[in-house]
């Protein structure tokens, strides 16, 4: 490679559109973490060309241009929130250029990340979700709800919260991930990591009444051929692929929340944040919640999960030789 392609193939832009490249193609991140990462690391390479010049190398980058970004970020009316998210994507960048020899060392290691305010989401309690998931049986039951799909709908919130998966992990799942002789689901997290969650018993009931619905939909449809490989969620029409969507399943989330009387700011995220954190206040292992969540570190499920004060000062008293 020739002097001139090497400067060219070290220009900022060109180390952006690298490093977006290997993110699908080597870590098989997901669309929405690529999306997520593109317009962060897009956006800062567009300011550094405006301070530093179109031709500049991505060695020129300092810390102080990061904090300077970061500064104008604010005067976006940015919230610390969304710089954090900002700097969390550069630092990334920036790692894996270090590890590829573009740059000596990651600048943005030296800048600090916004502090956070210190709050939790509020979790519905186990009646509350009991309360949803019973209203969803007698509702499928007694054929309410006739604008939408109960059985299906039905299993969105089991397998959420009976199982603590993600939103784009429950629509990614296919019928060959439902092992049914080891009562498990298996589950592709981020960057395409497996790992096998328990599959309850109200959830495979769930499921059994479901399938056949489905089945019946897709042959309906003239899409057989889906009914054993295909997706496991299909949307109500059959269109396309068939498979139901992240956003359709917040807006039925949030529906059938809403309609049994939960907080207005109930998603999907809100059920398996409320699976970590009943199994925690049920007395279930922190490790082993952090491996049915796919939690990397066991520091993500700590902050994941919350109990009351009066929770901890219970397990304090039956637990501590002192206390007793």
């Amino acid at each position: 490679m020739s002097a001139r392609e090497t400067a060219a193939d070290n220009r900022i832009q060109a180390c952006a559109e690298r490093f977006l490249a290997m993110l699908i193609n080597e870590r098989g991140a997901s669309q929405h973490t690529v999306r997520a990462y593109a317009r962060e690391v897009r956006s800062f390479a567009l300011y550094l060309e405006e301070v530093l010049g179109r031709e500049a190398a991505i060695a020129s980058v300092e810390h102080l241009h990061i904090r300077a970004y970061l500064g104008v970020l604010y005067e976006r009316g940015l919230t610390k929130a969304s710089a954090a998210r900002a700097l969390a994507a550069i630092r990334s960048w920036f790692k894996w250029l270090a590890r590829e020899g573009a740059v000596v060392q990651n600048p943005a290691a030296l800048v600090s990340t916004p502090k956070l305010p210190k709050h939790l989401p509020r979790v519905p309690s186990m009646e509350e979700v009991n309360r949803v998931l019973d209203s969803l049986e007698a509702g499928r039951k007694q054929q309410e709800d006739a604008a939408a799909w109960p059985e299906r709908d039905r299993v969105i919130f089991e397998l959420l919260y009976g199982c603590g998966i993600r939103n784009s992990e429950l629509v990614g799942l296919d019928m060959p991930h439902v092992q049914w002789k080891n009562e498990a689901i298996l589950v592709r997290g981020k960057g395409r990591k497996e790992r096998l969650v328990p599959l309850g018993d109200e959830a495979a009931l769930a499921l059994r009444e479901y399938l056949p619905q489905r089945e019946a939909k897709l042959q309906a449809a003239g899409k057989g051929k889906l009914v054993l490989d295909g997706p496991l969620l299909t949307n109500l029409r059959m269109r396309g692929d068939c498979r139901l969507t992240t956003r359709s399943v917040g807006r039925i989330v949030k529906a059938i929340a809403l309609s049994r009387g939960l907080a207005a700011d109930v998603h999907p995220h809100t059920l398996r944040h409320a699976f970590g954190t009943h199994m925690l206040e049920e007395g279930a292992d922190l490790r082993a919640i952090q491996e049915m969540l796919g939690h990397e570190r066991l520091s993500t499920t700590q902050r994941y999960t919350q109990l009351t004060v009066g929770q901890v000062q219970r397990v304090y008293d039956e637990t501590h030789p002192r206390a007793k």
